[in-house]
Order: C-alpha cells, then structure tokens, then sequence
C-alpha cells in the first residue's frame, strides 16, 4: 500500500513536470510564494499594513498553478495574502532577445 501511494506521488510529480514544460511559454511571469509556485501573465503586487503587520496582496491573471493534487491548474484570477516572501521573475521570450 505504501508502495502504491509513493509511485503514485512520483507519477504525479513527474506528470506535472512535464505539464509545466508544456506550458511555459504560455506565460511572462513566475511567481513563487510560501506554498506555491505559479505562471501567470499579468502580476500586480500591493503593500499593505495593519498596525505594526505588513502584508502583501499578490493579484495574478491568465495564470497556471503548481499543485498537483488540484483537478484544474489553469486559473483566470488569483489573489495571494502573504506575510512572507515573494518572489517574481518576468520570463526572457525569445521575441525580446
């Protein structure tokens, strides 16, 4: 039984490995919080402060999600609320080089 769920995990790792591959192109951003990592087109990122907290607001459209247990990875709007890190990269397309 233990057996069947790690190669499950391992398949599905390695599925969406290659759905990631797949997709790339597609997108001009990456966007890494705390728990995920995401594609998306469009990145907005607010600050935001209550008393002594800082948050950020992180808004994506036109996005993809890692998460392999989600039946949908495609996603028109994302909103993320973090305390942490955030890191976003824009994509070099081989139209801009």
């Amino acid at each position: 039984m233990e057996e069947d769920l790690e190669r499950y995990e391992t398949e599905s790792e390695l599925a969406i490995y290659k759905e990631y591959k797949d997709v790339l192109p597609l997108f001009r951003y990456v966007v890494e919080t705390e728990r995920r990592f995401y594609l998306a087109n469009a990145v907005e990122v607010r600050r935001h402060t209550e008393g002594d907290a800082l948050y950020f607001e992180v808004v994506m459209e036109d996005a993809w999600v890692w998460d392999m247990f989600r039946p949908a990875r495609f996603l028109n709007k994302v909103r993320v609320l973090t305390f942490n890190d955030i890191n976003i990269e824009e994509l070099s397309r081989p139209e801009d080089e």
